[in-house]
């Protein structure tokens, strides 16, 4: 990728996605300071995280899925947060390292609550440029023809992102659309996404999270996709609002929950894992097939005991069930 912006740029989008670009992103791109929209994503570019991205004064959206991308997305002294950005899509890349508590603290356009702005619909690039972009959401790949400034949303997907979900999370009240499927998250769901009341779009699939799903969720009422399956939840799933309307394989991989929509009821007894499972049914074989080679050992000593008694005794008996005569031994 060339290096673009020089100083006093007035670039406002720079859209070079679905190509085959290699290398580092540039560091002059910092000189680029009214640089709105910035999409690199289905290259193949290899760098650490830039953290001098979210310098940049008015970026609101961030795209560098689908690259090479490694290492941390976090660093103590470095990163200071997405003030401006309303859409940040680093998936599909190999960053990993674990998100502090107070990660999302200074995303402050994402804590702003998008009701008060529903009456003045506005687009990111209107009046210079129609900027639109792909994105996950609800489980679908969709292409946003136009980006409304009201539409919020991070994905984080398919890394190797592990440790606890930051509780600030659960001040992105304008969130539309969170994903952070496909990584290493441990520990419990924070019950602070209680708060994103505006969220329509929640997948916490393929992770290890355990616990109980937290009964805040139920406040979600405009959530139309939910996906919190193959973790290590446990407990009932709460009843009301959006939760138990969505499908069995929203819930599905969890050997510790119950209750509806899965067939499971609660107070029966459920292994609390899905490797639990696997122990009991490991046991179950390895004691089958004990009992089936302790039978077979005890059954061709019976018979050999059994058959050498005959011979020895009762040749003829021999030859009417055989038509064998065994041999006489010579003197």
């Amino acid at each position: 990728m060339p290096h673009t912006c020089g100083d006093g740029s007035q670039l406002l989008t720079l859209d070079v996605s679905h190509n085959y670009l290699q290398g580092k992103i540039p560091q002059s791109l910092i000189k680029c300071q009214e640089l709105e929209v910035l999409n690199l994503g289905h290259n193949n570019m290899s760098d650490k995280f830039p953290f001098w991205l979210p310098n940049l004064p008015k970026l609101q959206v961030l795209i560098l899925s689908s690259n090479r991308f490694y290492g941390p997305i976090w660093h103590p002294r470095n990163f200071t947060g997405f003030v401006n950005s309303r859409i940040i899509d680093l998936s599909f890349n190999d960053f990993t390292g674990s998100l502090p508590s107070n990660y999302f603290k200074n995303w402050t356009s994402m804590m702003e609550s998008s009701k008060k702005n529903e009456s003045e619909l506005n687009y990111i690039g209107e009046g210079y440029y129609q900027d639109s972009v792909t994105l996950m959401n609800k489980g679908q790949e969709m292409e946003l023809i136009k980006i409304l400034t009201i539409f919020v949303a991070i994905d984080l997907s398919n890394n190797r992102l592990h440790g606890e979900i930051p509780t600030t999370v659960g001040d992105l009240q304008s969130l539309i659309v969170l994903n952070l499927s496909s990584n290493c998250f441990t520990g419990a769901i924070p019950s602070s996404l209680g708060n994103l009341t505006e969220l329509e779009s929640l997948d916490l699939s393929n992770n290890k999270l355990s616990g109980v799903i937290p009964q805040q969720l139920i406040s979600l009422t405009f959530l139309g996709y939910l996906n919190l399956s193959v973790n290590h939840l446990t407990g009932p799933i709460p009843q009301g609002g959006q939760i138990w309307v969505f499908p069995g394989s929203s819930f599905e991989g969890n050997w510790g929950l119950c209750g509806l929509p899965l067939s499971q009821k609660c107070g029966t007894i459920l292994p609390t894992s899905h490797s639990d499972k696997i122990s009991s049914d490991s046991l179950l074989s390895s004691f089958t097939w004990k009992a089936v080679a302790m039978g077979y050992g005890c059954g061709l000593i019976i018979g050999l005991v059994a058959g050498h008694t005959i011979t020895l005794w009762r040749p003829n008996l021999m030859f009417i069930i055989f038509g064998v005569l065994p041999q006489r031994r010579q003197r």
